[in-house]
């Protein structure tokens, strides 16, 4: 498989080709950014237009961990991440945006975390 500098550094790469494509978030259709480590999943909506984070929400959260049963990096928890900053945006007023998957493949907790986001209504 390699090494895991080799897929950092791939992710990294591919990460930049989807940011050069366009992919960036305005103050009404911000970017929803994930990352994920080895143990959580981080989800925030940008306006990179000003460089703000408008919301954020992670596995390390207490609800989010308890609906997880847990284990902040299980596909549980990605799709409550998602659903709880969809929630979120919406008490501030966002009802879609552009999906900035990071450069991970659109799999797994990827996956679930954008349509625990997509089920709640944050439309992209």
């Amino acid at each position: 498989m390699g090494s895991s500098v080799e897929k950092r550094n791939r992710r990294r790469k591919a990460h930049a080709r989807i940011r050069n494509r366009g992919v960036e978030g305005t103050p009404e259709r911000p970017r929803l950014a994930v990352f994920k480590s080895g143990r959580y999943v981080y989800a925030q909506l940008i306006d990179d237009s000003r460089g703000h984070t408008l919301v954020q929400a992670n596995s390390k959260e207490a609800p989010i961990a308890k609906a997880a049963e847990g284990s902040g990096s299980s596909k549980a928890a990605a799709r409550a991440v998602g659903e709880t900053v969809a929630e979120r945006a919406k008490e501030q007023g966002i009802e879609s945006c552009v999906f900035g998957r990071g450069g991970y493949l659109y799999h797994g907790r990827v996956e679930q975390l954008a349509e625990g986001a997509r089920s709640k209504g944050l439309q992209f």
